[in-house]
């Protein structure tokens, strides 16, 4: 347990946990509402995803860090038989989507608001067919880039639950976190990365519906990289 604990503290990939106080509402939600859709992972993990769900589903998608959700639920509605496991440990966010799943009622969405790892280490191998780590926080200071999740031992986590020709797609706007991403990418034996010429890093993910984070990127005049490597 110790040595868990100390190599999850030197990847953790977010901050604070919580902003401003929760509205009535919000706070209810999560009492209420939350529980239906967070994962167990005290309970083994399941041979098939489609146990975590109330239909079967086709495909599985893991989306690391989901602020308050705009991408996920936008897949979630585009790909009914897709099954989503989002993770976000920021308190606030996970409320924010969790009204939303209230209201839109996709069905297919199950999430998990502590440690992304947890969930990596827990997932059965071989049983997602993507992975999105999208606008993840740079740590831009050199002493904090050990917290950026993607390294190489989460890149090992990564090919231990991904399908053979699993896609990781990964989006910053951060140069030196895309930079960063390329070299792990490019050191890890389970990944390849395909682009052939500057489109395929410029263009975003097909149905790609943007988030804030990329709109204030451009804001303030960053461009972003839309990175894509299949598990081998």
């Amino acid at each position: 347990m110790t040595e868990t604990r100390a190599r999850r503290a030197t990847e953790a990939f977010f901050g604070r946990r919580k902003g401003k106080p929760l509205r009535e509402q919000q706070a209810a939600n999560l009492q209420t509402l939350l529980p239906a859709l967070k994962l167990d992972l005290a309970a083994p993990a399941p041979a098939s995803l489609d146990a975590l769900f109330d239909r079967p589903m086709a495909r599985f998608r893991l989306e690391i860090g989901f602020g308050g959700g705009e991408h996920l639920m936008h897949r979630a509605i585009l790909e009914p038989s897709t099954g989503f496991i989002g993770v976000e440990p920021f308190v606030n966010s996970m409320a924010k989507l969790v009204a939303r799943v209230e209201a839109e009622a996709p069905g297919n969405i199950r999430v998990h608001d502590d440690d992304a790892t947890e969930v990596l280490d827990w997932l059965p191998p071989a049983s997602l067919d993507q992975i999105d780590l999208l606008y993840p926080d740079p740590w831009p200071k050199r002493k904090h880039w050990k917290r950026r999740f993607v390294s190489a031992v989460n890149l090992d986590r990564f090919a231990r639950v991904l399908k053979p020709g699993g896609l990781f797609c990964f989006a910053s706007d951060i140069d030196t976190y895309v930079n960063w991403t390329l070299l792990h990418g490019r050191d890890h034996a389970a990944f390849d990365w395909r682009a052939a010429s500057a489109a395929d890093w410029r263009t975003p993910f097909s149905g790609w519906p943007g988030t804030r984070y990329e709109a204030k990127a451009r804001r303030e005049g960053r461009a972003s990289a839309y990175l894509t490597f299949t598990r081998i």
